[in-house]
Parts: C-alpha cells; sequence; structure tokens
C-alpha cells in the first residue's frame, strides 16, 4: 500500500505570515529588508540602536542601461541627542553596512532627526504595601520557619506578593 502525502498541517507562525506580506511592501516603498530593519541593533551597536532607526534606501535615478553602478543612500531617523554621534561613526556604520550586505550599497547616510524610542506601557502590576492584618498574616506564616535568612526571604515575597494583589483593580 502506497503512503499519500503528509497530511497539512494547518497552524503556521505569525512571524512567517507577516513576513510574507509586509516584505513586498517595505522593498516596494522603502528599498529595504525585514532583515535589515531585525539586523539594525547588531550593525550599529549598543549605544546607538534604541536611538535610530533606518528609514530607507534611497538609490539614484539610472539615466543610462550601460551607467555604472551607483550606491544608495541610506535615510536614518535619529533622535536629537544622538545626531552628533552618529555623524560622528557614519564612517563606519558605512562600513558595516556594506559588510551586512556583501557589496558596496550604501555610499552615504543622510540624517533625519525625529522621535525614535516609543515609549512601552507599563505592564507591571500596581503595588501597594501590605496593610496591617496581611502583614500580621505573612509574619504567623513564616513563625515555624528556623533559618532566620530564609524567614526574611519569605517574608518578603510575602509582602510582595501581597502588594500586588493590593494593587489590582479587579471588575
Amino acid at each position: 500500500m502506497a503512503a499519500g502525502p503528509p497530511p497539512r498541517t494547518w497552524a503556521r507562525q505569525v512571524g512567517e505570515l507577516t513576513a510574507a506580506l509586509v516584505e513586498p511592501v517595505l522593498a516596494r516603498k522603502a528599498g529595504m529588508s525585514l532583515g535589515l530593519l531585525s539586523a539594525w541593533p547588531e550593525i550599529v551597536g549598543p549605544r546607538l540602536a534604541g536611538a535610530t532607526r533606518p528609514e530607507r534606501l534611497q538609490w539614484p535615478p539610472q539615466r543610462y542601461e550601460d551607467e555604472p553602478f551607483r550606491p544608495a543612500t541610506l535615510i536614518v531617523a535619529c533622535e536629537g541627542a544622538f545626531v552628533l554621534r552618529l555623524q560622528h561613526e557614519s564612517g563606519e556604520l558605512v562600513q558595516r553596512l556594506n559588510a551586512y550586505f556583501g557589496y558596496h550599497a550604501v555610499g552615504s547616510l543622510r540624517i533625519v532627526q525625529r522621535a525614535v524610542t516609543v515609549s512601552a506601557p507599563d505592564r507591571k502590576p500596581a503595588w501597594r504595601a501590605p496593610d496591617s492584618l496581611q502583614q500580621k498574616r505573612i509574619e504567623e506564616a513564616v513563625s515555624r520557619i528556623e533559618s532566620d535568612r530564609l524567614r526574611k526571604a519569605l517574608a518578603r515575597y510575602g509582602a510582595c506578593v501581597m502588594g500586588r494583589n493590593n494593587g489590582r483593580q479587579d471588575p
């Protein structure tokens, strides 16, 4: 009996689906790839990663068919305080970009000053100190522990748990 094709799985990773949708649009509108965006922190380094973002690759128009290749200009959004540092490191950054692409793709940078970082919302639950009744319950729960260090650590942990539960806004 011949085995048929393997069963088709319908579950796919969200990253696969989004990459397939975003990649052509990004390539058409900005001349870049998702690979450059994801590799950007490694290319610029930790000092500039959070304050800069590549916006698009601007390729010079080709007037004649036999005209020699001319590299692109990378437009980089940068926050005000980091513009001077980016200007200072632009030569090295162009070399790193060309190493990433594997050929002399980027000839220069054009820096556009604008806000880059978006502050992430604080997702930590609100914390309030446990009241005296809760503190008494915590001390009573850890009172039978012989080790002084362990008893204090568990009391602090209990206070944190109670404090987080105090700060909840249950409907």
